[in-house]
């Protein structure tokens, strides 16, 4: 199953993400982290979405859509896979239409404004391996320590709160359009995001069964 899920930041599309494709067994494919592990490398792609990041520009669709086509060519996407972050526009929609990605539903969490800034203040991400945590909804065992290797765990500067607000202001502006975008082609399903990560977990399976 090829799946898309939209939702505003913080919504709690990664961490969905993370669930789904252990049930499906297919890859969660996060922009953000494809562009961060880039960046880091100081590959062609990575070195062009720097500028832009560092400028708080958004990065343009075709160095993401080159990044994103790269990794849908790797072999663990042939059963399927769920992109997280991507399309953010209409346009990156289009393109990925035009390079034949196939897309059998597209899930929208829906969660409100003021629930997302009350999130993203908890958030926390490991310095070292990038792995995620939140203070009240999924701590570490060791506070500001990652359980996974150890490492430091950071704010991201896109979790305080004016880089939220300008992020939300983007999302409305120009992410939301694809939620009409889809619908007209039959593939949305909506799902209510819930305080508990199982609760929405359950309504998300059902809405994908359906």
């Amino acid at each position: 199953m090829n799946l898309i899920l939209l939702g505003a930041p913080g919504a709690g599309k990664g961490t969905q993400a993370e669930v789904v494709c252990e049930k499906l067994n297919i890859p969660a494919i996060s922009t953000g982290n494809i562009i961060r592990a880039a960046v880091k490398e100081g590959t062609e792609m990575g070195v062009k979405a720097k500028s832009y990041i560092d400028s708080g520009a958004l990065v343009p669709d075709d160095v993401i859509i080159g990044i994103i086509k790269e990794r849908l060519a790797e072999p663990d996407c042939q059963n399927g896979f769920i992109l997280d972050g991507v399309p953010r526009t209409v346009a990156q929609a289009e393109a990925l239409e035009t390079m034949g990605v196939r897309i059998d539903k597209v899930v929208d969490i829906e969660v409100a404004d003021e629930k997302i800034i009350e999130r993203l203040s908890g958030r926390r991400v490991c310095s070292a391996c990038g792995a995620s945590y939140h203070t009240a909804f999924k701590p570490s065992s060791q506070p500001d320590k990652c359980d996974r290797c150890g490492g430091a765990l950071i704010i991201r500067k896109d979790d305080e709160p004016a880089t939220v607000l300008e992020r939300l202001k983007v999302y409305h502006e120009l992410t939301e359009p694809l939620i009409d975008f889809y619908r007209q082609r039959g593939k949305l399903v909506v799902v209510e995001g819930q305080e508990e990560i199982a609760d929405t977990t359950a309504l998300l399976m059902k809405a994908l069964e359906a």
